[in-house]
């Protein structure tokens, strides 16, 4: 009997169906196979990329609150995106500005980034596992030659696997020229004296108790050797495109976004890609005071590589397996700083789906005249999170288990079920 039916009989129904309890799918199922997640840390500015309101005033002695930039039509009638956009709003047919992303959490870019990865603010000692974990602990990798998990950019405890443990972990690099670290053999090392050497480690590391956390670094041993060598590494050859291939997706960030096509062609399940590394404009998405005034750059760098990414995808037929998300940790306040910069916003924000086989409509929900406050189809960051898992194939209804402890996948996220 499942903890519902258990539930039910003892006249707890309502605890049953409680999202503290069970999670639910909806019966809403997608057919996505593979995720590339591109992360825009800082926090992008809603109202000068995806949801463009009437044009601000930023240099003016009295700050005019609104967009920074014109907006453009778009392949869908009565959708707008920046100026900056153009490639990508070519392209919106395909895609959904989710406008109406919300959260609780803006002054904390880690707590905030916490909970865009993981759906759920830090509580206690639990350590809650990122979505990009989840679906490699539900769906696995797609080849058995290549890892469930990949993170192009700096490694940190919001991308883990928490309580899920390191088998369901993410492999990192942090460009696009030499791979992992770590998974190419020595070129004075043959085969014979690799497998020499795997034995003899063998032989001095005994027995892990099960479970234990020997146990789990033995395991994540045995996947590292299974990954070394060249049927793994060549997935980050770039060379091996074609010129005018890696020219479409631009600079650093676009060959990143270029790398992750390759790995999930590859079999790779979930790349999460990280946007701006070095800091284009001296402080990335987080545009407070001077920081806004190459916001442009970074929109466009953005709008080169998903622009690419999804024409790429189309000409290679992996645009329906293949969901595109944007995530951002919150939004930015229509006002101005003292300086012309935008502080940070949770009550409103875009975050963006492409591909992965959805009926999109070019944008979802709808903000007030500002995008301040979401006054249609709000979408909270476990319905975020559930609509990637539901597109993805994962059953929502089945908790993940941390230990013996049944978790809900999503904190009572709902699928957008338009999307489907």
């Amino acid at each position: 009997m499942d903890r519902r039916s258990f539930l039910t009989a003892l006249g707890l129904a309502p605890f049953a169906a409680s999202p503290l309890l069970a999670s639910s799918g909806n019966g809403i199922k997608g057919k996505a196979e593979h995720c590339i997640f591109i992360w825009l840390g800082g926090g992008m500015s809603q109202a000068d990329t995806f949801d463009p309101k009437a044009l601000g005033d930023n240099q003016a002695t009295k700050k005019k609150p609104g967009s920074l930039y014109p907006s453009i039509e778009t392949s869908v009638p009565g959708v707008r995106l920046c100026e900056h956009l153009p490639r990508t709003a070519k392209l919106m047919e395909h895609v959904t500005a989710v406008r109406s992303a919300n959260h609780k959490v803006i002054d904390e870019h880690a707590f905030a980034t916490n909970l865009v990865h993981t759906g759920r603010m830090i509580s206690g000692n639990a350590v809650y596992p990122s979505i990009g974990s989840i679906v490699a602990h539900r769906r696995g990798a797609a080849d058995p030659n290549v890892p469930a998990y990949m993170l192009i950019g700096y490694p940190n405890v919001s991308r883990g696997p928490g309580f899920l443990g390191i088998k369901d972990g993410y492999i990192y690099l942090v460009d696009t020229e030499t791979g992992p670290n770590g998974f190419s053999t020595p070129g004075d090392v043959d085969p014979a004296q690799k497998l020499r050497r795997q034995e003899l480690l063998g032989s001095l590391g005994g027995k892990a108790p099960e479970g234990s956390a020997l146990a789990e670094y033995a395991q994540a041993q045995e996947e590292a050797f299974r990954l070394a060598g060249p049927s793994f590494m060549r997935h980050f050859d770039l060379r091996k495109e074609a010129a005018d291939t890696r020219l479409s997706y631009g600079g650093e960030f676009g060959q990143r976004c270029l790398l992750a096509r390759r790995l999930i062609q590859g079999g790779v399940r979930f790349v999460e890609v990280s946007h701006n590394l070095n800091f284009i404009n001296g402080s990335g998405w987080d545009v407070h005071n001077d920081g806004i005034n190459n916001q442009h750059i970074l929109i466009r760098e953005l709008d080169n590589a998903l622009a690419a990414l999804i024409e790429d995808l189309r000409r290679t037929g992996m645009l329906d397996k293949t969901l595109v998300v944007v995530g951002t940790e919150f939004g930015r306040p229509p006002e101005f700083d003292a300086k012309g910069g935008r502080g940070h916003q949770g009550t409103a924000f875009s975050m963006i789906l492409a591909g992965g086989g959805l009926r999109h409509c070019g944008a979802y929900g709808q903000t007030d005249d500002l995008a301040k406050t979401v006054v249609k189809d709000p979408v909270s960051i476990p319905d975020f999170h559930a609509t990637i898992l539901a597109a993805l194939q994962v059953d929502t209804s089945r908790d993940l288990m941390a230990g013996s402890r049944p978790v809900p996948v999503t904190d009572g996220g709902t699928p957008i079920a338009k999307l489907f």
